[in-house]
């Protein structure tokens, strides 16, 4: 006789009508519950707005933060249809905010290029909201309707005469659904920026109506030429003004801004529809392509090349590139909601022709520009053979084929990398600590002397001859680079790199020059989630056999009243400067232990935004960093306080 646990028939198949779906597991449709998937809220209403800028009708967009964190966003498009639909039987705004994978974006006629082909985006907003307000002024008149929690409460009526066209929402996040239900401004600004720079001449507002009130207008007239500019920063341009062009072809529309620096990072943005897709895609490799090929090419024929005996690589004219490719097409093809990747494979040929073209009309019309470009790219070249030897140096197979592995570096056991971690560790004596403390079946130590070199200044040559960080490409074994023939992620000896400095100004530098190295030349170890930042303890609080581990000044003092009773006489407490401080029991129970452990996932939920913190951090000028400096110094708190 089976038991009730083994019945399995139709009826154990749960239906979740409508909306219920979205609230069962909201981060199947917005990433998170947290802080990315509230701010994602945000996005999905104003990227409606933007559509409706994309077809021709609104030109402009004011998002609103309000005293209780709700947002309201308004347009000036035409106004969500309000009309009975034919087949729902009910309103158009009704049937777009309560019904999944229902929009115009699936018309043709509606919208010619969209970025939410899904139709899942404002009904998601309107299921994951306490309460959601819309008001529609289409016809002359003025609709409202209301919602909570996806459910209508409101049936749409008119409340006045309108002489504008558009629509407002206003929605607030229900706390039943999200951990974090504070919006951050500085995120909303940067997309709203973003936005700005991708669709010329459209106005976007950003107001805050909480604690210290605040308003920003964003609006570029030159587009992406402005938006090189804004990522560029403080470096050093190698030509006055961005390269900036805009063709079509076969519906599909190009828009591309280009410009040099002196500096050695490149920085490359890919966007289809207003969408990032940091994973790149068709429209980014006919970008690179044509690139190339068209730098190589007017180098020879203006002969700047004759005393080389090397052509040109992608990663050579790349050097020091900042470039933003925007492509809007209508039915582009993503790899999964997250569009993060282009899949169109029709898209690479028409970009790699028009990039082609007009770049190559640009450089033959301005030959000192093209030569200070190939000059450059010359010179990244001689560096790279210079590199080369080295970088065969520290690959992976090196280790596998007979080579050695690092020999300060003490491995694990255990072969699976999945199952495998590394630990980075500041110092032999810190490193020695966490030798003994580790588990060394899956946990593998290699302490690092000092600081590394700060590879946002440097060349690939000069950064293979850092002795540290030789030794971290070996024992990684992916190799380094920004390309598939230098660097192979599935060649990772483990799947989480765990930085582990110390709880001062020096371990904070030491951290900031590992995190600029995995970015700038093992991002996509970053990108897989394999990097983590570990968090020792500051304190230890004891009181005979009773201890206790705090990470900040108010826990510590909780602690002291717990084994104290009010009193700190007969309660030791050590405030740990270092690793090495710690014994390797201590190392282990507190930093070490899976079971115990805190550790901090890198995450990078913005490539746009780490880019220029990385160069205003990082890079040569001190202005800039200065100015960071001023702007946050207010939010720097003592931990001994």
């Amino acid at each position: 006789m089976t038991s009730p646990k083994d019945q399995y028939s139709a009826d154990s198949i749960q239906v979740l009508k409508g909306l219920e779906a979205v609230r069962k597991r909201p981060a199947m449709y917005i990433g998170s519950s947290g802080a990315r998937g509230l701010h994602h809220l945000v996005n999905e209403v104003v990227d409606n707005s933007v559509d409706e800028a994309l077809a021709g009708f609104a030109t402009r967009i004011d998002v609103t933060i309000h005293k209780d964190n709700s947002v309201t966003v308004v347009d000036n498009g035409r106004g969500i249809p309000v009309d009975i639909h034919k087949t729902e039987k009910m309103p158009g705004l009704e049937v777009a905010m309560t019904i999944l994978h229902a929009g115009g974006k699936f018309d043709k006629n509606t919208y010619k290029v969209s970025g939410g082909l899904h139709g899942v985006g404002v009904s998601v907003v309107n299921a994951l909201s306490e309460r959601l307000d819309v008001v529609v002024w289409r016809d002359g008149k003025e609709h409202h309707m209301a919602f909570e929690q996806g459910k209508t409460v409101q049936n749409l009526e008119v409340t006045g005469k309108a002489k504008q066209t558009g629509t407002k929402v206003t929605f607030k996040p229900d706390p039943k659904i999200f951990s974090e239900l504070r919006f951050d401004y500085s995120i909303l600004a940067t997309r709203v920026r973003e936005l700005a720079y991708l669709n010329k001449g459209l106005t976007l507002t950003l107001s805050d109506e909480r604690d210290k009130p605040k308003n920003e207008t964003f609006m570029y007239k030159n587009g992406l030429a402005q938006f090189v500019e804004y990522l560029r920063g403080s470096r050093k341009a190698l030509h006055p003004k961005p390269i900036a062009f805009e063709a079509s072809k076969d519906d599909t529309e190009i828009d591309v801004a280009i410009q040099y620096d002196e500096g050695y990072a490149e920085n490359t943005f890919s966007f289809v529809n207003n969408i990032n897709t940091h994973e790149g895609g068709s429209h980014l490799t006919g970008f690179k392509s044509a690139l190339t090929r068209i730098i190589n090419e007017i180098a020879k024929e203006k002969g700047l090349l004759k005393k080389e005996d090397f052509t040109l690589g992608g990663e050579d004219v790349r050097e020091g590139l900042t470039a933003v490719i925007h492509v809007k097409l209508r039915e582009p093809q993503f790899e999964g909601q997250t569009k993060t990747k282009l899949g169109n494979s029709e898209v690479e040929g028409i970009v790699k022709t028009i990039v082609y073209e007009q770049l190559g009309n640009f450089l033959r019309e301005n030959p000192g520009v093209a030569r200070n470009v190939i000059e450059k790219a010359a010179s990244a070249a001689r560096a790279r053979e210079a590199a080369r030897k080295a970088r065969d140096l520290v690959r992976k197979k090196s280790a596998l084929e007979g080579g050695v592995l690092p020999g300060k570096l003490a491995d694990c056991s255990l072969s699976d990398p999945a199952m495998c971690e590394l630990y980075l560790v500041e110092g032999d004596s810190a490193g020695g600590s966490a030798k003994q403390g580790r588990d060394r079946q899956f946990q593998a130590i290699l302490p690092l002397r000092g600081k590394i070199l700060n590879v946002q200044r440097a060349r690939i040559d000069k950064i293979l001859s850092n002795e540290e960080i030789r030794c971290m490409i070996t024992a990684i074994g992916t190799g380094v680079g920004s390309d598939e023939e230098h660097f192979k992620l599935d060649e990772a000896r483990y799947h989480k790199i765990i930085i582990m400095t110390d709880a001062d100004v020096d371990g904070a530098h030491i951290r900031t020059l590992l995190l600029t190295f995995f970015y700038n030349q093992m991002k996509p170890l970053i990108e897989a989630g394999y990097v983590y930042i570990a968090q020792p303890p500051l304190y230890r609080v004891a009181k005979g056999k009773e201890e206790f581990y705090a990470y900040d000044a108010a826990e510590r003092d909780e602690y002291v009243k717990r084994v104290s009773n009010g009193t700190k006489a007969a309660v030791n407490i050590q405030r740990y400067k270092g690793l090495g401080e710690m014994n390797p029991d201590q190392l282990w129970k507190t930093t070490m232990d899976p079971s115990t452990r805190t550790i901090l996932k890198v995450e990078l939920e913005d490539a746009v935004e780490a880019a220029r913190i990385f160069e205003t951090l990082m890079g040569d000028e001190v202005e800039p960093r200065k100015v960071f400096i001023e702007q946050n110094a207010k939010y720097v708190r003592n931990l001994d306080v």
